[in-house]
């Protein structure tokens, strides 16, 4: 039996992993953010009423949930605490008494901002289409050792000589390299001024609490942010992300031992979609992937953004497979591929060279030069929205995911039928 779960995005990020977990969350002890920042959205529904979360954990609305932020996560204060009172003002009840804070946990400050955005801007054409929200600095910060943590709060004097040593190496950047407006000393402390009350009652040991739960034998969720194939290290580099995303990634961010991670659930959208530039073999660009994006809403819940879409890729669902470990997938937006004559699925690609692989390449330069081979199954006319079960999917869908099986390797442990935490076919419990 697995004790403790963690969910991760198995392809682009945007799989739909924020209802899943929200779903899971009612049967443990905790939910648990370790890696990415306010560039990542989770949008949950329920009772059709809809919540975006960007860094506050997935299990916040079930009301007698703690819900604990990891030391992989870079946390913008403002944005945090802007979420907190959106929560609170739609009725969710005692949200910052219920969100623990690792003192570990870097700090996102105005001057990642400023640099992140400057940056994009003199990139011209070979953007990478960042957010620009300060988290790629704030981790370069983390990795350089510069870091302003959330536990340095209680010490402003600390606060303020790691503010002043930064500001003189970015400001130069800023002013010289990309003609931008320098950040000021004082404008920088007043913000971190007036967040620092309400920052420091979160601040808890959460590495401990975590470890305590699991000998208690408590259930916990732990939850990854963008998708794989956005990791810094397997992705499409450079247009990744800053951060692991992999499951791997959870020990690390969240202060807990690799073997308290029993099972891993990949999340995987019906279709694959990508936000920002980078390589996308199966991206369409004709009526079929313009319906994707009109019936699945493919709009950034965070930035607004159209994502790109395309024909599901086995091949690159593989990678994921293999550096995940995933145990069992989750398949969203099924009712998304309704009414679709031949469906085609990606199950390799050919080569420059004329060699042919069943895995995604590493790295944005090699998987641009892939070309899909794809197989074409026979769609469905009949709605799968909201279906319960998996005997009530018309036979053609059910094909589909066995075919899905088949080719990743990877058994289908769920299926999301729609947005709603009900609209989902359990084949298989990641807590059994």
């Amino acid at each position: 039996m697995a004790q403790n779960v963690v969910v991760i995005g198995a392809q682009w990020g945007d799989e739909g992993k924020g209802k899943i977990v929200d779903w899971l969350a009612e049967q443990t002890g905790g939910v648990v953010r370790f890696q990415g920042g306010h560039n990542a959205g989770h949008t949950l529904v329920v009772g059709g009423k809809k919540t975006v979360l960007r860094l506050i954990p997935s299990g916040i609305l079930h009301e007698n949930l703690t819900c604990y932020i990891g030391s992989g996560v870079v946390i913008s204060p403002e944005a945090l605490l802007g979420e907190i009172d959106e929560l609170s003002a739609a009725g969710v009840k005692n949200v910052e008494q219920r969100l623990k804070i690792a003192p570990t946990a870097p700090l996102i400050l105005p001057y990642h901002i400023a640099l992140d955005q400057a940056r994009e801007a003199s990139r011209g054409a070979g953007k990478i289409g960042t957010t620009g929200r300060g988290i790629g600095p704030a981790y370069e910060d983390k990795v350089a050792r510069r870091s302003v943590r959330a536990g340095d709060l209680t010490d402003m004097d600390l606060v303020a000589a790691k503010v002043e040593a930064n500001l003189a190496l970015y400001n130069v950047q800023l002013e010289h390299l990309h003609h931008a407006k320098p950040v000021d000393f004082e404008e920088v402390m007043g913000k971190i001024r007036s967040f620092r009350d309400r920052i420091l009652p979160m601040l808890h040991d959460v590495a401990s609490t975590l470890y305590a739960k699991n000998r208690n034998g408590e259930r916990l969720l732990f939850e990854g942010a963008q998708g794989t194939l956005l990791d810094i290290d397997y992705g499409t580099y450079p247009f990744v992300t800053s951060s692991n995303c992999l499951a791997g990634a959870a020990s690390a961010g969240a202060g807990v031992p690799p073997q308290m991670l029993d099972y891993v659930l990949g999340i995987v959208k019906a279709y694959t979609t990508r936000v920002g530039s980078g390589p996308f073999p199966t991206e369409l660009f004709d009526k079929v992937g313009e319906g994707l994006a009109k019936r699945g809403n493919e709009f950034g819940s965070v930035t607004g953004r159209p994502r790109r879409c395309g024909w599901f890729d086995a091949a690159a669902l593989k990678r994921s497979i293999q550096i995940n470990g995933i145990s069992g997938m989750c398949i969203t937006k099924l009712d998304v591929m309704d009414g679709i004559e031949n469906i085609k699925i990606c199950v390799g690609y050919t080569l420059p060279d004329g060699s042919t692989t069943d895995i995604l390449p590493f790295g944005a330069h090699d998987v641009e030069g892939c070309t899909p081979i794809y197989e074409t199954l026979p769609g469905w006319t009949e709605s799968t929205f909201g279906a319960k079960s998996f005997e009530a999917l018309p036979e053609n869908a059910k094909n589909y995911l066995r075919r899905i099986e088949e080719v990743c390797g990877a058994p289908i442990a769920i299926v999301s039928t729609g947005p709603d935490r009900d609209e989902t076919i359990l084949i298989q419990h990641p807590f059994a």
